[in-house]
């Protein structure tokens, strides 16, 4: 069973960080989270950055422990009621490596739009801006399924 915690933002931020590589040194800066908890432990967290009310955007970068089973119905609610619905952002967007075949098809299933940026992460590396509009949101097949679209906003009270 996971629980989901707010308000711990540093940490969460940090734990996210040290996950990812190209955001070890630098961290995301202003930001909310969601940390997710698994037997009293932390085993993954969402951070919401570069939020730009004036757009409409937000990005989420997440990550997790190794081998935990961490995305969840209920966490894939989470994850993005809270920018469509608590910020009433009209996009999100993750900024994925290239190389990470696996975590594209996952964001490509679940609605999401590419842009390749030649070069991004380094000499060697590319990057993939990936988007997901509000209605893309709405009209994919986990939303006409289970509905999240509808609910209420997740208890994140302001925006990163």
């Amino acid at each position: 069973m996971l629980d989901y915690v707010y308000g711990y933002d540093e940490l969460v931020a940090k734990f996210v960080a040290g996950l990812i590589p190209e955001a070890r040194s630098r961290g995301f800066g202003r930001c909310k989270t969601i940390g997710i908890i698994q037997d009293i432990a932390l085993i993954a967290g969402l951070v919401y950055h570069n939020f730009n009310p004036d757009a409409g955007t937000i990005e989420i970068s997440g990550a997790a422990l190794p081998g935990k089973a961490w995305l969840s119905r209920e966490t894939l609610k989470r994850m993005y009621q809270y920018p469509f619905l608590g910020c009433h952002c009209q996009m999100v967007v993750n900024h994925v490596a290239a190389e990470d075949e696996r975590q594209l098809r996952q964001l490509a299933v679940y609605g999401y739009s590419f842009i390749t940026l030649p070069r991004a992460l380094g000499r060697d590396r590319d990057a993939v801006r990936c988007q997901l509009t509000r209605e893309d949101w709405e009209a994919n097949k986990f939303n006409r399924r289970l509905k999240h679209h509808l609910g209420v906003e997740t208890p994140l009270e302001e925006a990163a």
